[in-house]
């Protein structure tokens, strides 16, 4: 395998090469899940079984056709990272079922390493794009105002009754963070090196 600083993969072509064939097939089939599912959850706030199942199923067989075992392993490997961290989100309430397979989608096409950091960039994404609807929905000072009180909530109460004060009446478009975390993966942003 080659070093982690390859755009979409860490696989190589046995001679310690990044694959350039893959990478360009990987990087148009995920983008185009990408996009596909933003406009999916814009559209209707779903991100359908009917993108999320065949993209996983496609990147093991790119990953299969071009690296054999060793592909198979590294697309499974991602696809379980990426089910493995949003899952917690979901079982939290936090996110939905869609979000999860498009997460574990995106890990099948980048590996395990690629799916942790796009999926803790997406959650950063995914905070600055909740707070800025906070902003637009209630305002500067009446968002901050709900900000502050939610965590006074937190730390003297606990549990989620503080947390119902900054609920929105819309539901946010996770595919978009998502979307927002893997770019920024793919443009070399490594928050924990690598």
């Amino acid at each position: 395998m080659s070093g982690q600083g390859t755009l979409l993969l860490n696989e190589s072509d046995g001679t310690g090469r990044a694959n350039p064939m893959m990478a360009e097939i990987v990087a148009a089939a995920l983008t185009g899940v990408l996009v596909t599912a933003m406009w999916t959850d814009l559209r209707s706030s779903r991100i359908p079984n009917s993108l999320t199942f065949p993209a996983m199923v496609f990147a093991l067989i790119v990953h299969t056709w071009f690296s054999g075992g060793q592909g198979l392993m590294f697309s499974l490997t991602g696809l379980g990272a990426g089910w493995a961290l949003f899952m917690v989100l979901y079982v939290s309430g936090s996110i939905g079922a869609g979000d999860v397979k498009l997460m574990a989608a995106v890990g099948a096409f980048i590996g395990p390493y690629g799916a942790v950091v796009s999926g803790v960039l997406a959650l950063m994404v995914g905070g600055v794009y909740a707070l800025g609807a906070m902003y637009y929905q209630w305002g500067v000072v009446g968002a901050s105002r709900k900000l502050v009180s939610a965590m006074q909530g937190a730390v003297s109460v606990g549990g989620k009754a503080w947390t119902l004060d900054l609920m929105l009446p819309f539901r946010l478009r996770y595919g978009l963070a998502i979307a927002g975390g893997t770019l920024l993966f793919h443009l070399g942003f490594r928050p924990f090196g690598g």
